[in-house]
């Protein structure tokens, strides 16, 4: 793995005990996908531990996992953003998010595409938001064999980013986070300019649900 590629060991279905032997080895990044989940590992594991909210995020459990996560990876719409800024601002805290695309082909996956990231970024309401910083983008590829169509959408969701950094977060350092890539396409992922990976089995071992 690449120094500059980040690792989100997916903890999400692990016992505390496996997450405590990654952190023993040096892991501070975990990612869940359900917000109690989380909440519950939380308190009892180390408080440097960063977690990132990687799953589906339904509006109404925005409020206990804003004051806990130290990155939303998975905002996949502007009414979620308004949602994670007015929680955030309630308790005095900048939230770091990235925007979720939708790159793959399955409609059971979520996010923006470009039309509907930039008409937010372009709207009033966004920038008025004080409590939110958007760092990057994240996205998932379709569940496939087919090597060569994961790379298109890596590509795809990479060229996203660029677009997004040259337009609206030239100066900003801290916009610059490209989210994909998990256990079974992560090295795909890198050679397409994946800065962040979301690793759970290869980590953990394969558990059964």
């Amino acid at each position: 793995m690449p120094a500059t590629v980040k690792i989100v060991a997916v903890s999400k279905t692990n016992p505390v005990s496996a997450i405590m032997e990654a952190y023993s080895a040096g892991q501070r990044m975990f990612g869940e996908n359900r917000v109690h989940e989380l909440l519950q590992k939380k308190d009892l594991l180390p408080a440097d531990i960063e977690w990132h909210m990687i799953g589906h995020l339904q509006t109404n459990k925005v409020k206990l996992v804003v004051p806990v996560a130290a990155m939303i990876q998975s905002v996949d719409s502007f009414r979620l953003l308004k949602t994670i800024n007015a929680e955030a601002s309630k308790i005095n805290r900048t939230v770091n998010c990235l925007l979720q695309f939708f790159i793959a082909d399955e409609e059971t996956k979520y996010g923006f595409s470009m039309n509907e990231a930039e008409e937010m970024l372009d709207s009033d309401e966004f920038r008025a938001m004080q409590s939110v910083r958007i760092c990057g983008v994240m996205g998932m590829a379709t569940f496939i064999e087919d090597a060569e169509q994961i790379k298109r959408e890596f590509r795809h969701l990479a060229e996203c980013y660029k677009r997004l950094k040259s337009n609206y977060y030239a100066e900003e350092e801290s916009f610059r986070e490209i989210s994909m890539g998990m256990s079974g396409d992560y090295e795909i992922a890198i050679g397409e300019g994946s800065t962040m990976v979301r690793i759970g089995s290869l980590i953990f071992g394969s558990r059964n649900k």
